[in-house]
This record gives C-alpha cells, sequence and structure tokens, in this order.
C-alpha cells in the first residue's frame, strides 16, 4: 500500500473544477496529495486544514513547490468555518473532504491504529488532545462498549466483545494494539475470509476516540454555505457509516426547500481495478460531489464562468 497516496486524483480535480482557478479548502490535507493535484490543475489558493501534526509536516514538504499559494492550519475538518471566519474569507470555489483514516496513519508506527504491530493503543488522529484508546476502553461501561463496536463496527458479536474486554482488563490494563486484538480473536473466531476478527472492532473504537461521525452532517451543510455559486463540494467516503450521512445530507440539501445544491453524483463514484491495484486502500472509497445553485456575479447568460482566480 502507498503511504501517501490519494484516492482518486483524477476524479476529484474534475469534480471541482480545479482548471478554472480559484480558492479550494482541503479539509483533511493529510499528506497533501490532493492539494498538490488541485494545484497542478489550476487552483489558485489552497487552505489545508488537519488535526494530525504530523500530516501537516509532510504536506507542508509535499507542497513546499506552492508554499506562496498555500496555507496549512492545525484543525479539525469541523472548524471549517471558524478558520475560514478568521481569514475573512468570504466563499471558497470549493471544498475537499476526504474522510476517515489515512494509509500514511496506518502505516506510522507508535499510532496505534493497526493491530499488525503491538504498539500503544492510542488511536487519535490529533496526539495534542482528547483521551487516548487505551483510557477509553479502560473508562468505559461494558454496555458503552458493546454499543460502540456494534454502532460503529457493525460487528455482531459486540456483546460477547466488551464483556470479553471487562473481563481482560480486571485482571491488568489493556495497554496495547495486540492486547486488544488477542482479546478479540478469542471469542470472535475467523470464519475462513481474510478479514482479521479484530478488524471491525478496531474500526469501531477509532471512531469513537476521534468522534469521526459526530458533527458530519452540520460539516456538510456548512462547508455548502461557504461555497460561491457553482462553488463545488466533494466528500470521499470508506465505510458505509460516512457515506451513509454524506448520501442522505447531500440528498436533502439538494431536494429540501430551498434547494442549496445539485448532485453531480447521482451515484457515488468508486475506483477502478487499475487505482485499486495501484492503491489498495483506494477499494472502499465512495465520492461524492454537489454543486452549490445559483449563478455567479457577472455570469454570461450561457453560464460561462467568470471565477477570479483567488
Amino acid at each position: 500500500m502507498l503511504a501517501h497516496e490519494p484516492v482518486m486524483v483524477a476524479e476529484v480535480v474534475a469534480r471541482l473544477a480545479a482548471a478554472q482557478g480559484g480558492r479550494f479548502v482541503d479539509c483533511t490535507v493529510g499528506a497533501g496529495g490532493h492539494s498538490r493535484a488541485l494545484l497542478e490543475a489550476g487552483a489558485a489558493r489552497i487552505i489545508g486544514l488537519d488535526r494530525d501534526l504530523e500530516a501537516l509536516a509532510v504536506a507542508e514538504a509535499t507542497l513546499a513547490p506552492w508554499a506562496s499559494q498555500v496555507e496549512l492550519v492545525h484543525a479539525d475538518f469541523r472548524e471549517l468555518g471558524d478558520v475560514l471566519r478568521r481569514r475573512a474569507v468570504a466563499t471558497v470555489d470549493g471544498v475537499l473532504a476526504d474522510l476517515g483514516l489515512s494509509s500514511m496513519q496506518v502505516d506510522a508506527e507508535g499510532r496505534g491504529f493497526s493491530f499488525r504491530r503491538d504498539e500503544p493503543l492510542d488511536m487519535r488522529m490529533d496526539r495534542t488532545s482528547g483521551p487516548d484508546a487505551a483510557t477509553l476502553v479502560a473508562r468505559a461501561s461494558e454496555r458503552e462498549l458493546a454499543d460502540v463496536i456494534y454502532r460503529y463496527g457493525e460487528e455482531r458479536y459486540a456483546r460477547r466483545i466488551a464483556r470479553a474486554i471487562v473481563s481482560a482488563r480486571a485482571r491488568g490494563p489493556i495497554e496495547t494494539t495486540g492486547q486488544l486484538a488477542a482479546i478479540v480473536r478469542r471469542v470472535v473466531w475467523r470464519s475462513g475470509g481474510r478479514i482479521d476478527p479484530a478488524t471491525r472492532t478496531f474500526q469501531a473504537v477509532r471512531i469513537w476516540v476521534n468522534a469521526e461521525l459526530e458533527g458530519l452532517d452540520r460539516f456538510l451543510r456548512e462547508a455548502v454555505s461557504w461555497l460561491r455559486p457553482q462553488g463545488r463540494l466533494v466528500a470521499i467516503a470508506f465505510h458505509s457509516l460516512e457515506d451513509r450521512i454524506v448520501k442522505q445530507t447531500l440528498r436533502q440539501l439538494a431536494t429540501d426547500p430551498p434547494r442549496q445544491v445539485a448532485l453531480l453524483t447521482k451515484r457515488p463514484v468508486m475506483p477502478d481495478d487499475e487505482e485499486v491495484t495501484r492503491n489498495p486502500r483506494a477499494r472502499s472509497a465512495k465520492l461524492r460531489a454537489a454543486e452549490r445553485l445559483g449563478r455567479l456575479q457577472g455570469e454570461g447568460p450561457e453560464g460561462a464562468s467568470l471565477r477570479s482566480p483567488a
């Protein structure tokens, strides 16, 4: 797996119409791959947000050739409005949100996202704030653990796993990824498939630690409100829970009065076989896009865009 390879780059560039220039917000800039593609296509300005300081350091190096056109900000994607208000930005031409966990974070040692290595059970995307996974697993009741694992991991054996976690922590703290994975594997047997029995539990705990789904609907609505007429929003989701929220929110914005967007993707765009072979992380990606309704000031009668470059 290529740690820094962004997903569906050509689709992102095309759906955001970066070739027309303008200002874009990459709300989950990561290693900077998508932002680099947007700049190469013609974007004039990029504001890149990420709550992972290590990712921002990589993005800074990736985007160094465009340093005068890029501003990187340590912020959660849900802080979009605050970031733009502090910079007196009125509107933007496009917003990108590549949701969930990046390959770079999975591959980084010491982050605790993967059970492939035995390391501290952290899982925080922003290691400067909030309790880590070990702390939450130690504090939560059996019922709360079961609810989290069932809701965020869609794990049918959630109660069994929660009971095993509570039993194990009574004998000693659960502090590493290896410990948590071993607990799950003891009570959930591999059924012949390729998926490790611990996969769903690790996804659930990661989503819980980072509150990944909280406020996603609100973020999407706010992102649309910052778009200028004909500005575009692209969201990429990697699991069904995220994608369901993106789908429902954009559909509501496109149908409920007053209609705010037109859907550019009636169905999600998914990577082709070639990209999945090159970048296995892309396998589960689903891209959805929408365009803000309205007409740009000074736009011609045929809809020709007169976007300013900034």
